[in-house]
């Protein structure tokens, strides 16, 4: 069985339950149902979903294999294995020799992918076909050209052509392969198909006439969307974060090193041992300038890549982090805010809570405390 693989404590025992309850029982000796998953190869398959199991599932039964899940230490304890003979496939085995054609079930309901629920059957044993009768069909090769404007696009599909004809040796593949591994790829484009030089030429012949024909696909490259950083509020620390990050890219630890001076003599010791060692970044006074620095060190790495965004916003904290990314505070003055902020925080009170109400500010306003029963220990915190 290719399972979906939920990986989650509420999907995994209703998925198992079902395989137990169906696939489970009254099954011969030493013949559980194998349990495998995609997922333990390349993640969620999203898009691929449902149909990445059954071409998993057909190439398995091809090469007469059940290939192993990979990372698995022990079953998940969520479900009680015991109800039936299912096992995880943790180590590749030969497909067992039974006197059936072999069968495998695909179950998958992917987010956005194909919501696959079939049972696979071995194909029957195909009679060999002699030499004459084998039709082999043509292979169709692209060959890709682009250039700066549509005029040096039609230019550039000429001097190729003419480049082509001039050495008649020149294998149509190998030029289609050049034309993609060597060439830049600017924003006006063309793709030719044929199944030979002649419909090749043919095709870039009336391409550099601006008379494109059968087999000759045109266009412009399109403006890419936009793109948006949002940086997170309190609630995302974790201990050591951005040490790894820090050993093996300069770039982010010249930033977050600039950060973390910044805070000096805000903050009772030193920023960077608090967050890689993780040891009181719960406290506020430390998590909020902890997040701050690790993204804006975050953000100027991404920068180094050339990874820039159009807008740029944040929650809580985060909102610091995006004003001063934007160029809206200096450093100094993004430091000496974030700093205030977490220190007024922290001296709050430790104890308490805050709910989450459906209503507008003027429903609540002056009715929390008796909503909630417990008069003026109540209030609006937040809309």
């Amino acid at each position: 069985m290719e399972a979906h693989g939920t990986g989650t404590r509420l999907g995994d025992p209703i998925e198992a339950q079902a395989l137990l309850a169906t696939y489970g029982q009254d099954r011969p000796e030493g013949r559980p149902l194998w349990l495998g998953s995609l997922k333990s190869n390349i993640g969620h398959t999203q898009g691929a979903a449902g149909v990445a199991g059954v071409i998993k599932m057909v190439l398995a039964m091809q090469r007469g294999v059940l290939p192993r899940t990979l990372h698995v230490d022990e079953p998940t304890p969520e479900v009680d294995w015991s109800a039936g003979a299912v096992e995880l496939l943790t180590e590749q085995r030969p497909w067992p020799v039974v006197d059936r054609p072999w069968r495998a079930g695909v179950s998958s309901f992917g987010v956005s992918g194909t919501n696959a629920h079939v049972i696979l059957e071995q194909a029957p044993e195909s009679t060999p076909v002699s030499g004459a009768d084998v039709v082999v069909p043509p292979v169709v090769v692209p060959w890709v050209v682009s250039a700066r404007s549509e005029l040096a696009l039609r230019e550039q599909a000429r001097r190729l052509a003419v480049h082509v004809e001039a050495d008649p040796e020149l294998d149509p593949v190998d030029v289609g392969a050049a034309l993609v591994s060597t060439r830049a790829s600017f924003g006006h484009r063309a793709v030719v198909l044929g199944t030979g030089r002649d419909e090749l030429i043919a095709g870039l012949a009336g391409l550099a006439e601006g008379e494109p024909g059968v087999g000759v696909v045109t266009g412009a490259a399109g403006q890419g969307g936009r793109t948006a950083f949002l940086f997170t509020g309190q609630g995302a620390q974790r201990a050591g974060m951005g040490r790894e990050l820090a050993e093996a890219f300069p770039v982010f630890a010249e930033a977050f090193e600039e950060v973390c001076e910044g805070f000096a003599g805000m903050l009772p010791g030193s920023l960077k041992d608090v967050v890689f060692s993780g040891e009181g970044l719960d406290r506020t006074e430390w998590t909020q300038p902890g997040l701050f620095a690790f993204e804006v060190a975050l953000f100027r790495l991404l920068e180094s890549w050339g990874v820039t965004p159009d807008y740029v916003a944040g929650h809580s904290i985060g909102e610091l982090t995006a004003a001063h990314v934007a160029g809206v505070l200096s450093l100094p003055d993004a430091c000496r805010v974030v700093a205030a902020r977490a220190g007024l925080m922290q001296a709050l009170p430790a104890e308490g809570a805050m709910l989450a109400v459906e209503a507008s500010e003027a429903e609540i306003a002056g009715a929390a405390g008796e909503i909630a029963g417990w008069g003026e220990k109540a209030t609006v915190a937040a809309v």
